[in-house]
């Protein structure tokens, strides 16, 4: 059967593949525009007959322009939809896996091809994906005017209203609104992490996966400063009158803007070596605690978590441009400097790493401080706070005929989604996918499926004695040096501003 009856109305889809149904682009909110511009989701609104859903729906505003995906058009509104991929045979009720997409909550979406939840489910469960707003409009601060206060953290938001959404109406496509696992990459993976500790996700979802965790907060503070930055480069007041006349466009070129400001300036602080504008805002009301000190309290003892990261994170970064270069020493030192990083920090990956040149220790040390850090502080938070959490670390390489594809971010994705052979991830992956890959990625993504359907992955869980943790690879090499009790004196989150 591809035709599917939702709480808005009835909607069919498509064979995706042998055993596999599709839906695509279904709303599961109205489109953020207009009045509804800076709230909190309202609810999409219902259609008579049945809806066509065998296309993504449009992405949220943006300027990135990614391989194989979609870009934002203006005018394109309906930017808050989910998409299902579900087993065609009927079956009882399966596990759900709900996916965050990353990009650095500026960029991205659900429609990108490595994300196709086929293989997933395949493996037993029903996968769903989501859009949200993306930006100034979903992560930019709008002061308050006039009695009227305007929710931070729209996009987490969002995320919220879209497990509303497979709470309510997943059982009409083969999954258990009562197991469902959210995870995520990268901002995505944060979001998810915020979820934890946030009231309005609770009971939601029961089990978490997070991959590459991103540690930057911003208080409302940095927030509230940076919307100021976004409306001078928009030539608008920073009110809301001035931001809501501005259109999304505007705000998208501003914010680019500013980024780009900030990138030919080696004296802008941290910000030079990754312009990232937003981050979620530590406002107490949407999101009342960082999730390291939320979760050592115990806010989501109950939900079991699953965290990975990459061995080579910010390796990718370079390669593609998005972030600063750092070649010699002093710029090295500056760069310590910039983000306070603790006394001795440097030396001591360059102690482990004596050859190696000030680029590779800089990606190193940035790769550890933005992703790796922090995703070992989640897990040790979360068994602190009396929750279950698995530790593991995806340290795949390859070398090719254009040198070394390292561990790093987002490399890990396609073989958890099982999707390896996807033309758009060869630049990730170094190519095609040889058998070990393929082998590796039949191991993730199983490892993914049982633990959204028991909560067991297939390595011990983690505790603070032994620290066990499952390396993805496709050899037997030796992995980066341990470097952690170098991060002893460093504060998380990262608070940039």
């Amino acid at each position: 059967m591809d035709t599917f009856k939702t709480t808005s109305g009835a909607v069919r889809g498509f064979r995706a593949s042998d055993g596999v149904v599709a839906v695509l682009g279904i709303p599961y909110a109205a489109p953020p525009f207009g009045a509804l511009r800076f709230r909190e989701p309202a609810p999409a609104a219902a259609w008579t007959g049945v809806r066509d859903c065998t296309a993504f729906g449009p992405v949220a505003p943006q300027s990135a322009e990614l391989p194989g995906a979609p870009v934002w058009s203006p005018g394109d509104e309906d930017v808050l939809t989910v998409n299902v991929w579900t087993p065609a045979a009927d079956r009882a009720p399966l596990p759900v896996l709900v996916w965050i997409h990353g990009g650095a909550y500026t960029f991205g979406s659900s429609a990108q091809p490595d994300f196709d939840g086929a293989a997933l489910a395949r493996a037993g469960l029903v996968v769903v994906t989501l859009n949200y707003r993306l930006g100034f409009e979903g992560f930019g601060h709008v002061p308050a005017s006039g009695g009227t206060s305007y929710p931070d953290n729209r996009g987490l938001l969002d995320q919220v209203a879209a497990l509303r959404w497979v709470r309510e109406n997943i059982a009409a496509f083969g999954g258990d609104p009562g197991d469902v696992t959210l995870a995520g990459q990268s901002s995505g993976a944060a979001s998810v992490a915020c979820l934890m500790v946030m009231d309005r996700a609770r009971g939601l979802f029961h089990r978490a996966v997070a991959h590459s965790p991103a540690s930057p907060h911003y208080t409302l503070d940095i927030a509230a400063a940076t919307t100021r930055e976004i409306a001078a480069a928009a030539g608008c007041p920073a009110t809301p009158e001035g931001l809501t006349a501005a259109t999304p466009q505007a705000l998208v070129a501003a914010s680019d803007q500013v980024v780009e400001a900030y990138r030919r300036d080696p004296d802008s602080g941290s910000r030079h070596y990754d312009p990232s504008l937003y981050a979620p805002v530590l406002d107490g009301d949407v999101l009342p605690v960082d999730p390291l000190t939320g979760l050592a309290a115990g806010a989501a003892r109950d939900v079991d978590l699953l965290v990975c990261h990459t061995t080579e994170e910010y390796w990718l970064l370079d390669a593609v441009g998005s972030c600063a270069k750092v070649t010699t020493e002093g710029r090295l030192a500056r760069f310590a400097e910039d983000f306070g990083l603790p006394d001795g920090l440097i030396a001591g990956y360059r102690a482990a790493l004596p050859d190696a040149p000030p680029s590779d220790v800089y990606l190193s040390v940035f790769g550890d401080l933005l992703f790796g850090e922090y995703a070992h502080r989640l897990v040790e938070q979360q068994v602190r706070g009396g929750g279950r959490a698995f530790l593991s670390r995806f340290d795949r390489r390859r070398t090719g005929p254009n040198g070394t594809v390292r561990a790093w971010h987002c490399a890990d994705v396609p073989f958890a989604f099982g999707n390896v052979d996807k033309d758009c991830v060869a630049f990730l992956v170094g190519g095609a996918p040889t058998p070990a890959d393929h082998e590796l990625a039949g191991r993730m993504t199983r490892a993914w499926a049982d633990f959204a359907a028991t909560g067991d992955p297939g390595w011990p869980l983690y505790d603070d004695t032994t620290r066990p943790a499952m390396v993805w690879r496709t050899d037997e090499g030796d992995e980066p040096p341990a470097l952690r009790a170098l991060w002893t004196g460093a504060d998380f989150p990262l608070l940039r501003a």
